[in-house]
Parts: C-alpha cells; sequence; structure tokens
C-alpha cells in the first residue's frame, strides 16, 4: 500500500513528544497528516513541553493538514469511509488501548482506529507506559491479534545516541519502519555510525 494521508492521534500518556516528531517529520517529506488530540493529551503538553492549550494546539496546527480534537464527529475520521491510509496512535494511552481492544468507541481516536482494523489498513500503537502488569500486557496481545502493530517507546542505544532527539528519533524511526516509509532518522543496526 502506497501510503500518502496519515493520522496521527495524540493521547494524554506520557512521551507526547513522539508523536509531535511524527507529524514533523512526515510533513517534511511530504505526506498529508490529519491530527487528533485528546484533551488529556493537552495536560500532558503542559506538563511535558510547557504548552498551554493554545500554544500547543497552534504547534499540530502549524504542522498538520489538518487536526480535530477528540469529540469532534464531524471530523471525516468519525466514518471508515473516510479514513487516512494509516493511523498512529503515539503516544497511546491504557485508557484508547482499552478501548480499542474492546470496541468502546467514545472518541474518534478509538473510531479511527476501530476502522482501521476494519478496513485491513495499518494500525500502529505506541504506549509508553511502564512498568507494564498483566492487564496492560494482554490489552497489548490483544490489540496485536486484532492486526494493530505494537512499537513500545523503549529506544535502543545501538545507534549511539547523543541527545534526547537521537532518542526520539530513533522510535519514530521504528515507526516509519513499520509503515514501510524509508528515512534515515538513525543508523541501523549494521550501518556506520556517525
Amino acid at each position: 500500500m502506497d501510503i500518502k494521508e496519515i493520522g496521527v492521534a495524540l493521547t494524554g500518556a506520557s512521551g507526547l513528544i513522539y508523536g509531535i516528531r511524527l507529524i514533523k517529520y512526515l510533513r517534511e517529506t511530504g505526506h498529508r497528516v490529519v491530527a487528533v488530540y485528546t484533551r488529556r493529551s493537552v495536560d500532558v503538553a503542559l506538563h511535558e513541553l510547557g504548552y498551554n492549550r493554545d500554544e500547543y494546539v497552534g504547534l499540530l496546527k502549524s504542522m498538520a493538514n489538518a487536526v480535530y480534537c477528540e469529540d469532534d464527529f464531524k471530523s471525516p475520521l468519525a466514518s471508515s469511509s473516510s479514513q487516512p491510509d494509516a493511523l498512529v496512535i503515539a503516544p497511546c494511552s491504557v485508557k484508547t488501548l482499552s478501548g480499542i481492544v474492546n470496541g468502546y468507541a467514545e472518541n474518534i481516536v478509538i473510531r479511527s482506529a476501530l476502522a482501521m482494523l476494519r478496513l485491513g489498513r495499518p494500525l500502529v500503537l505506541v504506549p509508553r507506559e511502564t512498568p507494564i502488569s498483566v492487564v496492560e500486557a494482554e490489552l497489548l496481545y490483544k490489540a496485536s491479534l486484532l492486526g494493530a502493530r505494537i512499537v513500545p517507546a523503549c529506544p535502543g542505544f545501538y545507534h549511539d545516541p547523543k541527545s534526547i532527539d537521537d532518542l526520539v528519533d530513533f522510535i519514530v524511526g521504528k515507526i516509519l519502519d513499520v509503515l514501510g516509509i524509508k528515512h534515515s532518522l538513525y543508523k541501523k543496526w549494521g550501518e556506520e555510525r556517525y
């Protein structure tokens, strides 16, 4: 599948920087991006990045082609007939993960994820929760069985990272790997170091 339009959903888990960096990279490489944010992600943006709601939403609008709040059911993401080519939920909260696994479509993030599964399109979940109990492990297992691809926000170190940006780019690169999008965000195993 040729992926041109990608949905990126940002939920209320720690690690919002992954979704923001993904949106930025996708736009820089010519992809169409539809961003969706949850109300809890606004709290995370303030706590982790220092952005108030207006700054956070403004940042998303400056990078994505379209931006929707989780309860905007006028969004095309509310219907299976108007979905992007792929959806990445980064970060993916346990609440969102549970909603997907249990089919509880309380917002357009979960509705879009369920549509991805129905349509057989790529759905990538980026959980950041740690440690993981049997509850989260079972939810991740079930999501994988349903067809979601799981990319835990667990950066590697074989690429010799020098900064937080290097660690973030590693995870974003892994997301792109799953989607089959070529990149040079990190040195692959066996490639010459910087």
